[in-house]
């Protein structure tokens, strides 16, 4: 385990980075987000996870690679919900219609504190306080990053508040278990017989859809890589249900690359993951070991409750209410053959 110095915010205030080491992995993560900057498995060459080998390229090009999205995590539409009878009106940060991951002050682009670590562990907290991006209630967040034994990274978010809010926190590493330029021939199994459809700005509609004879039937593992109607590589950005609510952790994923051997089997205790190929990645300065990082250079498997839940009835939601404690955990695990 070792801390280091690896950066300043705009404002002057040095960024940390703790390196972790067990199970066969290594781990570094940033104060800056709780950001899981690099990622590597024992015996494989290339990074796990899409980054950048210095922090002022976080800030200026980072699309959330490695980062702790919250409040809320994924969309809300118009930024509007309401919550015991009450209207909220969030931030509105993307393309100025509605709120994605937090607002631009979110958790994934603040400074956390780091509360305590050790050779294989480190916990990371933050105070998101009433009102920041228009949210109701201070509400505390741990992030706590453990690499136990069988390859195993474990994330979990905690989240208390003083007055009802939302809190749906996620990890949003880009995976890519070969180190090749994109990640469509890797395969992908997800235990979900239904998926969020959503409109052209990537809002759910508000039916829950089936998966069967569907691009979005990933039951049985299958190459990411799928041509739609109009021949072009189909632009996964969706929300997969997994449940109707929080479940103890279990298995919902798995993700495998056949040139590599490397395998990442992902358990959950989340009611949603949000599958998202990076059809939009395009960062103009190189990543990791100098490489440069273009459209599908990595997979999103985001954990977390379902995207726009405030404003449907039916979806599996994130409000938490003073006195309750939510406790998000996800293990992805590593495996070689």
């Amino acid at each position: 385990m070792a801390i280091e110095a690896f950066g300043q915010t705009a404002d002057g205030e040095t960024v940390h980075r703790v390196t972790l080491e067990g199970g066969g992995l290594t781990a570094s993560i940033m104060s800056w987000g709780a950001t899981l900057q690099e990622l590597r498995l024992e015996g494989h060459a290339a990074p796990l996870t899409l980054g950048f080998p210095d922090f002022a390229s976080y800030p200026a090009h980072s699309q959330y690679f490695g980062q702790t999205p919250g409040r809320h995590a994924n969309r809300i539409a118009g930024g509007r919900f309401t919550l015991d009878g009450a209207g909220y009106q969030l931030e509105c940060n993307e393309g100025g219609i509605h709120h994605l991951h937090g607002g631009t002050a979110g958790t994934a682009t603040r400074l956390w504190t780091l509360e305590s670590h050790g050779a294989n562990h480190a916990v990371f907290s933050i105070i998101d306080p009433d009102g920041q991006s228009g949210y109701p209630g201070t509400m505390r967040i741990e992030a706590h990053y453990e690499l136990i034994a069988g390859g195993c990274m474990a994330i979990t978010y905690t989240s208390v508040t003083d007055r009802p809010t939302l809190a749906n926190i996620a990890h949003h590493s880009y995976f890519n278990l070969d180190g090749a330029d994109d990640i469509l021939d890797h395969e992908l199994m997800i235990a979900a017989d239904h998926y969020l459809p959503v409109d052209a700005e990537l809002i759910p509609t508000g039916e829950i859809a089936a998966v069967e004879g569907t691009d979005f039937d990933f039951r049985d593992l299958r190459p990411i890589r799928r041509e739609g109607a109009d021949g072009r590589q189909v632009p996964y950005d969706h929300n997969f249900c997994l449940s109707s609510d929080r479940e103890p952790i279990r298995t919902i994923a798995l993700a495998r690359s056949i040139r590599s051997g490397v395998a990442m089997e992902l358990r959950t205790t989340e009611a949603g993951l949000q599958f998202y190929t990076g059809f939009k990645i395009t960062p103009s300065v190189p990543g990791l070991g100098g490489k440069p990082y273009g459209p599908c250079a990595g997979f999103c498997l985001e954990t977390q409750s379902w995207p726009d839940s405030p404003n449907h009835p039916g979806f599996a939601g994130a409000v938490l209410r003073p006195g309750e404690k939510r406790v998000q955990r996800t293990e992805h695990v590593f495996i070689r053959s």
